[in-house]
């Protein structure tokens, strides 16, 4: 591992935060410190701009309550009392836990939790896999995220493979749908803009006028988890106004004869009263899209949060195949671009280690749910990477469950999260700017390697490093768990069987420090479907007891609460990370409950007001922001914010952990709460 140990300078480096942006940047250094972190110009997509998280990274790296020492457990759990312990006890008293648990209850009570806090490869991924494969504990289903949405794109298009945003620019129609761009996909919004100069149409379909549909050309307020209906309506009049490209249709899709049947029961007035938006702005949407070449989709992550989150995706990904915008140059849809980078993850992570094909697997959504089971239970969790404590759903069952007694819990982490509070061990973490990795990101096509900038903080030690380090413990002798970061690249660069990326190997990359991936237009060409087309009708999905076509299915009826909770990221934080930060606490400044002004009036609420909202499952008190931003019937709040004592503002304790339709994913934005207000503003 190759070290930058000048203590000043300007070093080369990219974000490692799960964004699909991954910046490239550059780092300051004075007496061995990061000083600053600002763009590097030289980026081909992110050209020197940045995002304030990023840009106070520094004070992240160099918060005095990051964790510098080992601790164990010496008061009750939930406590947050500690004593400072060696590397070696931890490792020892870790190890010797496991074993005796391997020997008296087999090694599926122990569960891995992790996320992609750090998006370096090597980190989320790498030593990680092969250690918990060879120990054979219980595997993950990492599904929090875009699972619902991968799917129903995958079916669709046959994988993560979608525009490639730097043509963006020229597209003359850009629809920014369910994603609040300008705070977590910024380049985005900067090609929308240019594109704009040149006479481009910006429209933003969400729940919430944020800071993204402020800045819209057109904003189109829709109510939560209908988006599939209003994409079957713009179809229903493309198809019934002939606005469709029947020769793009015939040459490059399968099943738009059914689907032409199909969409005809979702007439303007029936999508209206599903969706909230009029008839007459449902014409006017299909008509602008169906009318404008090229035409640009970009799909977010919020509206597949939802119990029909995969079908919101496959809906929408099938648009652009009716008026053939794939064959013009900045026209089609993004969802993920994670199909161009991928990677040979077999030889990286070794699968083939996993002796008991058959060891039982658990969704990360479910995790409340998994913490109390009786029969077969997990004895033990290792988390790294994520904090389920603040980031899974229905967190009030996920911290009963932390908070057993009987759970060996060991946090690797950089700070004392909510989840390391209920820990037994907790080691502390390298930062990525400490680490060697690579990164992919799933939205542009360039992979970047990046090789530490500063030692390691205090004792803090990588994923990498403590996992070598507890194979060793273990007694695991093979040399695959010898091989530095260095090799797991190069493992994961070679024979990956991906045309797009033959031509970067790990020399070339320390060389250039970024490389684009081999991109061709998708068509003309053969698509990883099926049929190698666009999958209008999907054998697949009817062969997975799921409608063929896409179809409008409503989210899940929970009850007579009367409003619909949407908890969306906000501009400071990411999930997360940064809310135990004091200066981005200051530039977010207090959690907020977004209403409309009707019910607010309805409910005697003034802005300003504290209010509490609650259903079953727990309850949060937040500071009302009164106005139009929202349908009436529905409230927003905006990030994940510290569990502190004597505040109640973790909106996952409402969040439902019911899985979507389709690759198990989460269901944060299909629960509903009820509201009362609890004192005036002052």
């Amino acid at each position: 591992m190759t070290i930058h140990t000048e203590k000043e300078g300007i070093f080369t480096s990219v974000c490692s935060l799960d964004c699909p942006d991954q910046c490239g940047l550059l780092i300051h250094k004075k007496d061995g410190k990061i000083v600053k972190v600002e763009g590097d110009p030289n980026h081909p997509v992110t050209q020197g701009n940045i995002c304030n998280k990023v840009r106070n990274m520094a004070e992240r790296l160099y918060d005095p309550k990051r964790l510098t020492h080992p601790l164990k457990r010496t008061g009750p759990k939930g406590s947050s009392q500690f004593e400072e312990i060696s590397w070696d006890e931890a490792l020892q008293i870790i190890t010797d836990k496991w074993k005796d648990l391997i020997k008296t209850h087999g090694p599926e009570s122990i569960l891995p939790y992790s996320f992609y806090g750090n998006m370096g490869r090597v980190a989320a991924e790498g030593m990680d896999r092969r250690f918990f494969s060879r120990l054979g504990a219980s595997r993950l289903e990492q599904t929090v995220c875009q699972a619902a949405g991968k799917e129903g794109y995958r079916y669709t298009m046959g994988g993560g493979f979608g525009t490639d945003p730097e043509d963006t620019s020229e597209a003359k129609l850009i629809i920014l749908w369910g994603i609040n761009a300008v705070s977590t996909n910024m380049h985005q919004v900067i090609l929308a803009r240019k594109a704009k100069k040149h006479g481009a149409k910006i429209i933003v379909i969400d729940v919430h006028k944020n800071q993204t549909g402020k800045m819209a050309d057109w904003f189109i307020p829709i109510k939560p988890g209908t988006d599939s209906a209003l994409a079957l309506g713009m179809m229903h009049i493309l198809f019934a106004e002939h606005m469709v490209d029947e020769e793009f249709l015939e040459t490059y899709t399968i099943g738009h004869e059914q689907l032409r049947t199909h969409v005809k029961k979702y007439t303007p007035e029936v999508v209206a009263s599903i969706t909230g938006v009029s008839v007459e702005d449902l014409y006017q949407l299909a008509r602008e899209y169906g009318q404008t070449t090229p035409s640009f989709i970009r799909i977010g992550n919020g509206l597949q949060h939802h119990d029909n989150g995969g079908m919101n995706v496959r809906a929408i990904s099938c648009l652009p195949a009716l008026t053939g915008q794939w064959l013009h140059k900045g026209g089609g849809a993004l969802k993920s671009n994670s199909g161009y980078l991928s990677f040979n993850t077999a030889g990286m992570q070794r699968p083939d280690l996993l002796a008991n094909k058959q060891t039982r697997s658990i969704n990360m959504n479910l995790i409340g749910e998994a913490l109390g089971q009786k029969d077969k239970p997990i004895r033990s969790m290792y988390v790294y990477g994520s904090n389920p404590a603040v980031i899974a759903p229905n967190s009030n069952l996920v911290k009963k469950g932390l908070a057993r007694e009987d759970l060996f819990l060991v946090v690797h982490d950089l700070f004392l999260t909510e989840t390391a509070q209920y820990a037994d061990i907790i080691l502390p973490s390298t930062s990525s700017y400490e680490n060697t990795d690579f990164y992919t990101s799933y939205w542009h096509h360039y992979i970047h390697l990046h090789e530490p900038v500063i030692e390691p903080y205090g004792e803090s030690r990588s994923n990498h490093h403590v996992f070598q380090q507890l194979a060793h413990y273990m007694g695991f002798t093979e040399d695959l768990f010898k091989d530095s970061e260095e090799d797991l690249i190069t493992s994961a660069l070679e024979n990956s069987k991906n045309e797009y990326m033959k031509d970067i190997n790990f020399e070339l990359l320390k060389e250039n420090r970024f490389m684009k991936a081999d991109v061709r237009p998708l068509l003309p060409g053969k698509l990883k479907t099926p049929s190698g087309k666009i999958e209008l009708y999907s054998e697949l999905m009817e062969k997975a007891g799921l409608n063929p076509l896409p179809t409008y299915n409503p989210i899940v009826d929970e009850g007579d609460a009367p409003f619909l909770f949407v908890p969306a990221p906000n501009h400071n934080f990411l999930n997360s990370t940064f809310s135990n930060n004091e200066k981005h606490i200051k530039l977010e400044k207090q959690p907020k409950l977004h209403l409309h002004s009707k019910d607010a009036q309805d409910y005697q609420i003034e802005n300003g007001d504290v209010v509490k909202i609650y259903n079953e499952r727990g309850e949060c008190e937040l500071t009302a922001a009164i106005g139009e931003n929202v349908l009436p019937g529905v409230v927003v709040s905006q990030g994940l914010w510290a569990d502190e004592p004597g505040k109640k503002q973790l909106v996952n304790t409402l969040t439902p952990d019911r899985v979507a339709d389709m690759g198990g994913g989460a269901t944060f934005f299909s629960g509903r709460v009820y509201i009362e207000k609890v004192s005036s503003h002052e």
